[in-house]
This record gives C-alpha cells, sequence and structure tokens, in this order.
C-alpha cells in the first residue's frame, strides 16, 4: 500500500506539487475557524461570525469556478498566484480593520474568498502530465483525497496553536503568508508554467454544457449536505452527554475512517467503469450514514463515526475520475473547480438544516440529514446512470503517456460542437 504512493512522490515534481497544494489551501481550510476566533476576539458575536464565515464561504463558491475557467484560458501563474496574494490581502485587511466598521469586515473576507486560488483543480489537471500512466493519475486522485483529510484535521489545530501562543491576528497573518508561499512553490514549478489547456470549445456554460458532469455534481451536492450535517449533529451529540470533548472524538474518528480509506482504495488498480463504481462506493457511503441516527454509547458511536467515514475518501477519489472522464475538452480545471463548490455549497446547506433538526427532533434527527443527503446522492447517481454512462469520450489504454501541454486525457473531439474555437 505504502510503496504505490512512495512510487508516485519519487517522480519527479509529484511531491512538490502536492505538498505546494495542500499548504496553498490550508488558508482555505482553516479560513471558517480564524474568522471565528477573530471575531470572537474582536468581541463580536457568534452570529457576526457565522455571518462572516459564511460570505467567505459564498464568495469561495461563486469564485472558484470563475477562476477555474481562468486557469483553463489564461495557464497557472498567471491566475493562481495573484488570486493567492488578494485572497492573502483580503485576510490582512479583516486582520487590521477588525469588525468596525463591519462593511468592510465583509468585504475584507468577500475579497479573501472570491480570490481563494483554485490549487485543487489546478493539482488534478496537472497529475497527468507528471505522472504519465492513467492507473498512476487515479493512484494519484486517491492520495490526493487522503492527504486532504490530513490538511483538514491539522489546519484547525495549527490555528487554535498560534491562537494559543500568539493571537487569532497573528494566527490569521501567519497562515495566509504560508498559503502565499505554498501557491508560489506550485506556479514556480516546471509542469505549473509550462502547462496549457486543450483547446476548448466556445460555449458560455463551459465545463457545465456536460450533462454527466451534471449529474455528478447533484450527486455530491448531497454528500456535501451529509458531511456538513454531522459537524452540527456531533456537537449536539457532545452536548446530550454533557463532554465537549466527544465531538472531537467523533471528528478525529471521522476522518481517520476517511484516511483508512483512501489508503487501501489508491492501493490497488480497479476493473470496470469508474461510474459503476462510484454508485457501488456511494451506497455503501449512505449505508455507513444510517447507524448514526442510533445514537448509541459514546464508544459505540465513536466506531459508528469511523465506519460512516471510511467511503467518503474512495468516493471522492473516484468522483475525480468521473470528473476526467466527463469533463469537456479544454475544461478540465473548471469542471474540477465546480465540484469543490458544489460539494462546499451542500456542506453549507447541510449545517444549515442541521440545527433546526435539533431543535425540532433532537440529535436523532440532525444524524438522520446525513443519512438522507447520502440516500439522495445515492438516488441521483442511480437516477442519471444512462447520462453518467457516456463519457465525452473514451479514455485512454492504462499504459498510455499523456503530453504534459494536455490536460484532458479523453482527447477525442465532442459531438454537437465545432471544433477549433477557444472560449
Amino acid at each position: 500500500m505504502a510503496a504505490g504512493y512512495a512510487e508516485l512522490l519519487r517522480t519527479r515534481y509529484a511531491a512538490r506539487l502536492l505538498a505546494g497544494t495542500l499548504v496553498g489551501r490550508l488558508p482555505n481550510a482553516t479560513a471558517p475557524i480564524a474568522i471565528v476566533l477573530l471575531t470572537r476576539a474582536e468581541g463580536g458575536s457568534y452570529s457576526l461570525a457565522g455571518g462572516l464565515a459564511a460570505v467567505y464561504g459564498l464568495g469561495n463558491a461563486v469564485g472558484q469556478p470563475l477562476l477555474g475557467r481562468a486557469v483553463d484560458l489564461f495557464g497557472q501563474p498567471r491566475v493562481q498566484l495573484p488570486a493567492a496574494v488578494l485572497s492573502a490581502l483580503g485576510m490582512v485587511l479583516l486582520t487590521f480593520a477588525g469588525i468596525d466598521p463591519l462593511p468592510l469586515a465583509y468585504a475584507a473576507v468577500a475579497l479573501a474568498g472570491v480570490f481563494t486560488p483554485p490549487l485543487e483543480g489546478g493539482l488534478r489537471a496537472l497529475w497527468p502530465g507528471v505522472l504519465g500512466r492513467e492507473d498512476r493519475v487515479h493512484r494519484a486522485y486517491a492520495m490526493d483525497a487522503v492527504a486532504q483529510e490530513i490538511m483538514f484535521t491539522v489546519g484547525p489545530l495549527l490555528v487554535t496553536l498560534l491562537v494559543a501562543l500568539w493571537s487569532p491576528a497573528a494566527a490569521l497573518l501567519v497562515i495566509n503568508a504560508i498559503g502565499v508561499l505554498g501557491a508560489l512553490s506550485v506556479v514556480l514549478s516546471e509542469p505549473s508554467r509550462t502547462w496549457r489547456s486543450a483547446p476548448r470549445e466556445a460555449h458560455w456554460l463551459g465545463a457545465l454544457r456536460s450533462p454527466g458532469l451534471l449529474a455528478l455534481l447533484g450527486s455530491f451536492f448531497f454528500v456535501g449536505l451529509a458531511l456538513g450535517s454531522i459537524t452540527v449533529a456531533g456537537v449536539a451529540y457532545a452536548d446530550d452527554h454533557g463532554r465537549e470533548a466527544v465531538y472531537g472524538w467523533l471528528m478525529a474518528a471521522l476522518g481517520l475512517g476517511a484516511l483508512a480509506g483512501g489508503l487501501v482504495y489508491g492501493a490497488r488498480q480497479w476493473a470496470g467503469a469508474p461510474e459503476r463504481r462510484l454508485r457501488f462506493i456511494v451506497a455503501l457511503l449512505a449505508a455507513g450514514y444510517l447507524p448514526l441516527m442510533l445514537t448509541p454509547g459514546i464508544p459505540a458511536m465513536v466506531a459508528l463515526a469511523a465506519v460512516s467515514g471510511v467511503f467518503l475518501a474512495p468516493a471522492l477519489a473516484c468522483a475525480f475520475i468521473v470528473v476526467d472522464r466527463h469533463a469537456p475538452r479544454g475544461t478540465v480545471t473548471e469542471a474540477f473547480s465546480w465540484l469543490v463548490t458544489t460539494f462546499g455549497v451542500g456542506a453549507a446547506v447541510g449545517t444549515g438544516a442541521a440545527g433546526p433538526a435539533v431543535e425540532y427532533g433532537g440529535t436523532a434527527a440532525s444524524f438522520a440529514v446525513a443519512a438522507g443527503g447520502g440516500v439522495a446522492a445515492l438516488l441521483v447517481l442511480l437516477a442519471t446512470r444512462r447520462v453518467l454512462a457516456i463519457p465525452v469520450a473514451t479514455p485512454l489504454p492504462t499504459d498510455s503517456v499523456v503530453m504534459p501541454c494536455e490536460n484532458d486525457r479523453i482527447g477525442a473531439a465532442e459531438p454537437g460542437f465545432r471544433t477549433g474555437h477557444q472560449a
């Protein structure tokens, strides 16, 4: 298992690109908790903190696909680094201006959110040129999903450590400075500098003109909803048991399960169409959320949380492959960015839905939101199986080599569009 990932990381530029992307995305992973801590330190209410964090999330949801399309059109260095700097400047503005005047604080977090660089989608566009064979690219997607789980676990811990050592303002400045350095490391690498998107058909919808991609986004909106609701449901469960530490145990178990699942999934090659495999994985993911409604004692609940996380990273890794197969030619960064956005919006909706569920139906009802999200994600995939069965084009054989300037491994022209036009 470890040998397969070690082989990938020994490939030239692979470790640098993965590390740089993770470090560059650190501000995004830690922004909600950093904003809340800074707002509370400034004397603001939890409602204000939540409002600022929500505006940041909304800006992120708007900016990711737009910046992803810009990367496909203009290349990575010309978009990623300026976006990272502007996003960091937004957080610097929030740090020095504080929450008074309030409109300036909202403008600062909106700026930071909108210009969050699409490093995640950019990395997945680079993997084919760096790794060559399709089977290695698929393994890299699994490694990417596992690394995300580590980042979203370590990131908040790093913020709280910096706050304890200095202050929320200092933590925000340090995290965003580190993020800019991560983005700089990526865009200065040869694969990022030389990468060029495939020629794309002129269409205002961009990646969204793919029915298969729309079906996938619809499903992963509900996967995000399930995950977002668990964060609130976990707090309610901890309150029921009178121990705040229980929430940390549940989230750690969820992350550990996802980490284990991703490692196992990426350690082997999988036969058959990834769309069919994704339906099976999402079915298992939904099945893992259902027992959480039982809300048993703490040891059993922690175990159930770990089981519920096992199929999350494999689902994401498999979804990355499906995105690659269904994204219209020349739109792969934008398509990956849409997946990030849809997942994030779903998580925000799940967080909002779980609160009233706790108030009106108790903790079990809030976990029912997660279970319902998992089932809905599966139903979307089942309902759109015919659409998903038709990728944009047939993928290359597993031993084929992809040219570094080509982001799409599915290079055939699309029916119904004229070739030779740039969007």
